[in-house]
């Protein structure tokens, strides 16, 4: 059992007495956490069991019963919550009767179905959790020895884990970006990775959009799926991605939210706020994960297919490691910038009041030519974007332009 950022939080806030709503993508270790945090006398009720499922849909109101007998001071513990809409109005009835008889923690892994129904999330008695692969403060990376970075201006940064964790194995940039970072794939032996990459992007995600009867034609959204996934990390072109799935925009636009719906992607929306009249307003979409994505646009998760573009997987990593912390900290956003002329910068953090321009390359030597981008922002809004980083493997932090510093990945 190894520790996750997020556990202390979830521990602390488990006392309180409110219902805990815990949300993310499958393989993220949800239920694992939870189980690990509740007492061992704790009720469990698990929706991803076909049997236990097609009772409570069918008899929505055993759930209250079972929940009246149980002794006061019970933990209950429902997941994959998202199966069945009317366990949140049973809880509901159940809190408002008496907000501390029992504690309820209710897990899911898509909110789509909560979001077509209209499911009661429990305004006003909930807390809501979301739990995401590892950071770079569960899962280190290897620093040269000798070696840290002080930065001029810092970045998102999560707290770090008490000297006492137990931390995920430490792993180099190449097999982040060929295995991603799912706790369930790190943590398996090397040869397994990529057939279990494989199953999450074709059992889950059949199993789970199938069950919800989410997509009328399988096949397109398998073609879109694909497509999707091999353009993770760029910007969003609608009509190419309809035109070649051979569906319309509007199903295109659905499905990309579907994927968002299920955690398994996000959307990096453009910074449009700068003195530059050409700015593209398009988002970029980017897979949670780059185990996921390889396997999800049909390819076999390895070393090699980092060979192929390590550019763009080292931007993509760089992005979603920003993202995670960003919502763990639940402040700041995740931007992109590009000019019709294109000028482009690969992520824009807007954070304390601050915005920290970010280009990522795959080079070991970055020169003051990487940083022009930076520097022409930082010079637009020298109090709001004093600084920038160029992050890189260069082996330590290098000084670039008095305005802009490369940054190690391992440092970020």
């Amino acid at each position: 059992m190894f520790d996750r950022w997020y556990g202390r939080r979830l521990a602390a806030a488990l006392g309180k007495p409110f219902v805990h709503l815990v949300f993310g993508a499958r393989q993220t270790g949800k239920s694992t956490l939870i189980r690990s945090l509740l007492p061992a006398s704790s009720t469990i009720v698990d929706l991803s069991s076909p049997a236990e499922r097609s009772q409570h849909l069918a008899s929505p109101a055993d759930f209250v019963r079972l929940c009246e007998a149980l002794p006061a001071g019970r933990s209950v513990f429902v997941d994959e919550v998202q199966t069945v809409p009317s366990i949140f109005d049973a809880v509901q009835h159940l809190y408002d009767r008496d907000k501390r008889r029992l504690r309820f923690v209710l897990c899911g892994s898509s909110a789509r179905k909560l979001r077509a129904t209209g499911a009661n999330l429990l305004p006003g008695r909930s807390f809501l959790h979301r739990l995401f692969p590892l950071t770079l403060v569960e899962r280190p990376a290897p620093v040269p020895a000798g070696e840290s970075a002080r930065l001029p201006v810092e970045l998102p940064t999560l707290p770090a884990m008490p000297q006492d964790a137990r931390l995920f194995p430490a792993a180099d940039l190449e097999e982040r970006l060929a295995y991603g970072d799912l706790p369930g794939v790190v943590t398996a032996a090397a040869e397994d990775r990529a057939e279990l990459l494989r199953a999450y992007a074709t059992v889950y995600l059949e199993e789970e959009i199938r069950r919800e009867a989410l997509v009328k034609d399988w096949g397109a959204f398998v073609r879109f799926l694909r497509l999707a996934a091999a353009e993770s990390g760029k910007l969003v072109n609608y009509a190419a991605v309809s035109r070649e799935a051979g569906i319309s925009q509007p199903t295109v636009k659905s499905h990309y939210q579907l994927l968002e719906d299920m955690f398994v992607g996000f959307r990096a929306q453009a910074y449009t706020n700068s003195v530059r009249k050409n700015l593209l307003s398009t988002p970029k979409f980017v897979f949670f994960d780059l185990g996921v994505r390889h396997a999800a646009a049909g390819l076999r998760p390895s070393a090699d297919i980092v060979a192929v573009d390590p550019g763009s997987f080292i931007e993509q990593w760089v992005g979603i490691e920003l993202w995670k912390r960003l919502q763990y900290l639940r402040e700041g956003a995740l931007h992109h910038l590009r000019t019709k002329d294109g000028a482009e910068i690969d992520w824009v953090v807007e954070h304390r009041g601050k915005i920290i321009p970010i280009e990522v390359k795959w080079t070991e030597r970055p020169t003051a030519a990487d940083a022009r981008h930076l520097v022409t922002l930082c010079e637009e809004k020298p109090r709001q974007a004093p600084h920038g980083y160029v992050v890189c493997r260069c082996s330590r932090p290098l000084r670039l332009h008095e305005r802009v510093t490369a940054l190690p990945w391992w440092a970020l």
